[in-house]
C-alpha cells in the first residue's frame, strides 16, 4: 500500500523561498520528502545567492526569476513550466510586500500607491498565478497561499497587511469556486507567527511571538516544518475533497479572544 501522503510524480512550483528559514522552504522540504518534483523561484540576482543553496539541498530541479512587479516575468515562468514539464500539479504562493512607510503607519494613513502595491504583490499575484496555472492543471491540481490571523482581527503592528491578507483569503474562496469544476482546489494556510525574514519587517515582532507562545492553548510556537506538513497533505490526493479553506496551523491561537 502507498503512504497516505504520497506526492510521487507530482510537479510543484514553490514561490517565495528567501532562505532556509522561509515558510516556503519548510513547505518545499515537506513536498520533496513526500516525493514531489519541484521548481522554485528567486526574486532577483541578489536573492538568488541565498535561494540557490537551499533549493539545491531540497532537490529542486530548476530555479527561475520571479518578481511579480516586473512585466512579463511571471508569464515567462509559466511558459518555462510548460516547456520543462508540460503541466503542473500544485503551486505554493508565499510572497507578500508592503512599503515600509505604509506598513509601519496606521492603516488609515496608508498611501494609495502603497496600498495598491501591497495588494498587487501580496494578493493579486495569487490570482494571476491561478489563471496561468489553470491550463497546465489538466488533471486538476492545488493552489496554496499563506495568510495570517491579522486578516480577521486587529493585531498590533500588523497594520496594512491585515486588510491585504483578508483580501487574499476572499480571493482564495473565489478561486476554489471558479476552478473547482476543473478539479483545481485552493487553500490559504494561516500559520501562527514565525520568525522569518519577511516577518522581521513588522515592528516589535518579537513581542508578537512572545504573546503567541503565552496565549496559544498548546503553549508552543509553530515552525516551518509544521506548515510544511499541512501543505503536503493539502496537495496530496488524501485532501482531494477539501477546497476553499482557510486553515490555521497556530497551536490553537486562533481560538483565543
Amino acid at each position: 500500500m502507498k503512504p497516505l501522503i504520497d506526492l510521487s510524480g507530482k510537479r510543484g512550483l514553490v514561490v517565495g523561498i528567501a532562505n532556509e528559514s522561509s515558510i516556503a522552504a519548510g513547505c518545499a522540504e515537506a513536498f520533496s520528502r513526500c516525493g514531489a518534483r519541484l521548481a522554485a523561484t528567486y526574486l532577483n540576482e541578489k536573492s538568488k545567492t541565498y535561494v540557490e543553496p537551499v533549493a539545491r539541498a531540497l532537490g529542486v530541479e530548476w530555479l527561475a526569476p520571479c518578481d511579480v512587479r516586473q512585466p512579463g516575468e511571471l508569464e515567462a515562468l509559466f511558459e518555462r513550466l510548460e516547456r520543462e514539464w508540460g503541466g503542473l500539479d500544485f503551486l505554493l504562493h508565499s510572497i507578500a510586500f508592503a512599503p515600509r512607510e505604509d506598513l509601519h503607519g496606521r492603516v488609515v494613513d496608508s498611501s494609495a500607491e502603497g496600498f495598491a502595491l501591497a495588494m498587487d504583490v501580496s494578493c493579486h499575484s495569487f490570482l494571476r498565478m491561478a489563471k496561468l496555472a489553470e491550463p497546465l492543471m489538466t488533471d486538476g491540481g492545488t493552489l496554496l497561499c499563506v495568510t495570517f490571523y491579522g486578516s480577521e482581527r486587529v493585531v498590533e503592528n500588523y497594520n496594512l497587511m491585515g486588510p491585504v491578507k483578508a483580501a487574499l483569503e476572499s480571493a482564495t474562496r473565489y478561486v476554489a469556486a471558479e476552478l473547482g469544476p476543473k478539479g483545481i482546489r485552493a487553500h490559504a494556510i494561516s500559520p501562527g507567527p514565525i520568525a522569518t525574514r519577511a516577518a522581521s519587517g513588522i515592528e516589535r515582532f518579537d513581542e508578537l511571538l512572545e504573546r503567541a507562545a503565552a496565549t496559544a492553548p498548546a503553549g508552543q510556537l509553530v515552525d516551518i516544518e509544521d506548515v510544511g506538513a499541512l501543505a503536503a497533505f493539502l496537495v496530496s490526493d488524501a485532501a482531494r475533497r477539501i477546497t476553499g479553506t482557510i486553515i490555521p496551523v497556530d497551536s490553537g491561537q486562533h481560538l483565543m479572544a
